[in-house]
């Protein structure tokens, strides 16, 4: 048997006076196709609890994942954090939250993290707390052409602690077993990283010259789903990895398809479901409406619940450290010279506006290249199953790079996690260029750095994996 670092026990449980609203009552039983435990031997000791808390949004509030500021009218779906909790001796506890929203910042989630770990004693080391990406909630990063908008973000951050607070008092509600299955859903994305006959890389305007993706997509979608001792589903976790873009609505907020797809299925099921993004920096829906799309992903999410088996968990461990980078030094006219060319004959009626956002960008990070920064990376296991949490949007390439050299049988991303510090394309990438390669805050750490990710992910894979393991 392998060895482990031992974690040390967390500290007494503590509830928040606020009512729970998430409790197994809320849970309803599986429907006639759904199979039965296929072990009937309980998985001793472990406990999850699951929480959702809408995050409050108006009209006014400039939305974020375009270039310039946009504006929404109405809501379809909510807008929420999603916590799920687990606990088992002697490991302890960890969390995982998901947010309806673009990205988030260490400025924000690092003291999110400490409250959290104040109030319920999950050390801040396991509670990983990530974006689904949605491009249609109000913005929570400064980026392009807009500011985050500080009222919500504030709201963000609250909501993040009450779902992991409510979560966590659930803990007492009786053991759960875990479930998992690995499905597919090859059609909902692809890789829009489309080669153009002009030898440019497709980002917007016309693709009618596309020659060929230039990447890979990955379709892989794991379900990992806790039902209680009356085999009633408490949690659900589901993770692919496509850009979260497109409203049934129109210019509406929402927590695009696959916060739509998470909601509705809770509807069905009766437990919480959280979605978690995984390594979409290089993919994107580009054929499909939204409405298409969430029944695309609620019937790859329900095919594979059918499909679950049982899976002990003989470990439940986190490992979170601090990542140094550095941003790029670049050449000012080679950068502006690429994105005129490219918006002036693919997005010719908005090319001035693109053009000098791009420009004001760059000004900032002038005289910041070559400044040293610091992010995080932080990896889980729940038994034989592992989550990667990396802080920007990673490209596919680089996730599935991880996915083949970890040591653990499943091994899943987690992107914009507990940071965002832009777009993590590979070497091959910048090469090719792209707006993904262009530099602006959106994309400035240097070339290299997510291979350097894949390579310091892989060693942590490793640590959690050396070690003993308990029944």
């Amino acid at each position: 048997m392998k060895k482990v670092l031992k974690i040390a026990a967390v500290t007494s449980l503590l509830l928040t006076s606020k009512a729970l609203v998430w409790g197994p009552g809320r849970s309803a039983p599986y429907g006639q196709d759904s199979p039965a435990p296929r072990n009937s031997q309980q998985v001793a000791g472990l406990r999850v609890g699951a929480a959702a808390e809408e995050f409050q949004a108006d009209d006014s509030m400039v939305i974020g994942g375009g270039i310039e500021p946009g504006k929404a009218q109405g809501q379809e779906g909510k807008l929420r954090a999603v916590a799920v909790v687990a606990e088992k001796p002697p490991f302890g506890k960890l969390g995982i939250v998901s947010c309806d929203v673009l990205m988030l910042t260490r400025d924000l989630l690092d003291p999110v993290a400490a409250e959290i770990e104040r109030t319920t004693g999950i050390p801040r080391d396991h509670i990983l707390i990530s974006a689904t990406h949605t491009h249609h909630a109000p913005s929570t990063v400064t980026v392009h052409g807009y500011e985050r908008d500080e009222t919500f973000c504030r709201r963000v951050q609250r909501g993040i602690v009450i779902a992991v607070q409510e979560a966590n008092g659930q803990l007492a509600g009786g053991e759960c077993r875990f479930y998992f299955h690995l499905g597919q859903e090859g059609t909902v994305g692809q890789n829009s990283r489309l080669l153009l006959s002009d030898n440019t890389i497709y980002w917007i305007g016309p693709r009618g010259d596309a020659v060929r993706p230039t990447g890979p997509f990955d379709p892989g979608l794991p379900v990992l789903a806790f039902r209680d001792s009356t085999d009633r589903l408490r949690a659900l976790i589901f993770n692919h990895s496509t850009h979260s873009i497109g409203t049934r609505c129109g210019k509406c907020r929402s927590p695009s398809f696959y916060g739509l797809a998470a909601q509705e299925m809770e509807e069905q099921l009766g437990g919480t479901v959280c979605f978690l993004e995984g390594a979409s920096g290089s993919t994107h829906n580009l054929e499909l409406s939204t409405d298409t799309a969430v029944k695309r992903i609620e019937a790859a999410v329900q095919g594979a619940l059918r499909r679950v088996e049982l899976h002990p968990v003989t470990r439940l461990q986190a490992v979170r450290q601090a990542f140094k980078f550095k941003v790029r030094s670049f050449n000012e006219a080679q950068e502006d010279a690429v994105v005129s060319s490219y918006c002036k004959k693919r997005a010719a009626a908005n090319a001035p506006y693109i053009i000098e956002v791009f420009r004001k960008q760059r000004r900032i990070l002038a005289p910041l290249q070559g400044q040293d920064r610091e992010t995080w990376l932080q990896v889980m296991a729940i038994g034989d199953v592992a989550i990667i949490g990396v802080p920007g949007e990673f490209f596919t390439g680089l996730g599935k790079e991880i996915k083949r050299r970890s040591p653990f049988r499943y091994t899943y991303i987690a992107e914009l996690a507990n940071d965002w510090i832009g777009y993590l394309p590979d070497e091959e990438a910048f090469r090719l260029g792209g707006y993904q390669t262009w530099t602006g805050l959106h994309s400035y750490s240097e070339p290299g750095t997510g291979e350097r990710i894949v390579d310091e992910s892989v060693k942590m894979l490793k640590q959690l994996a050396d070690a003993p393991v308990h029944p």
